[in-house]
């Protein structure tokens, strides 16, 4: 049983996020945090830190600007950043820059990153960052092409403009890591906190 008062929050609007708790038998409530992540990130590159540390950070900001007003709640805050040959990606813009990103991508290995965060009143309940590798397949232009024309702007919500759940599985040769970490949240990690937490039947 919930600790009494306690109940989830997912501090982020992606769907998939939501989908993964839910399908899991989670019961969250969703609040899309507002925190600009674009200072988050030049700093943590300014300063030379690893992405690792930065995808935490962002993971952090969120959840604590959702928990700041509401005391009694878990809140989930999670982010990824995508690393290949030490460039940094961010969601794509629109579709001509998620082509672009895939280009950079295309028959090369990069490493993505998942930091996932439990934060209640403003203390860090719990943390975990992940990594897995991806190695894209050497893709024609054509199907690239394709591959934009059907996803849509279903993928600009996706960093390095890719769903994995989707026809996102075909743009690769290899992939090294956990799957739900690499969809968004480290679920298996996450789980066993809020049993830990007696936030879940055990």
């Amino acid at each position: 049983m919930a600790r009494t008062g306690e109940h989830l929050i997912l501090a982020s609007s992606s769907p998939t996020r939501h989908r993964l708790l839910a399908d899991a038998g989670i019961e969250v409530r969703v609040k899309s945090a507002q925190v600009d992540e674009e200072p988050i990130k030049c700093r943590f590159r300014a300063a030379g830190s690893s992405p690792a540390d930065c995808a935490l950070a962002l993971a952090e900001a969120k959840a604590r600007q959702i928990a700041a007003n509401r005391h009694d709640a878990l809140v989930i805050g999670a982010d990824q950043i995508l690393v290949c040959d030490g460039e940094w990606f961010d969601k794509p813009f629109g579709l001509a820059d998620a082509r672009v990103q895939l280009l950079a991508l295309r028959g090369r290995t990069h490493e993505l990153l998942t930091a996932a965060c439990v934060v209640q009143q403003q203390a860090m309940m719990w943390f975990t960052v992940t990594s897995a590798r991806l190695t894209m397949r050497n893709f024609s232009d054509a199907f690239l092409d394709a591959y934009l024309g059907a996803e849509g702007s279903a993928i600009l919500g996706s960093v390095g403009s890719y769903r994995l759940e989707g026809r996102g599985i075909q743009l690769f040769a290899r992939i090294e890591g956990d799957y739900f970490a690499i969809l968004g949240l480290p679920l298996l990690e996450l789980l066993a906190f809020l049993r830990d937490r007696c936030a879940l039947p055990s």
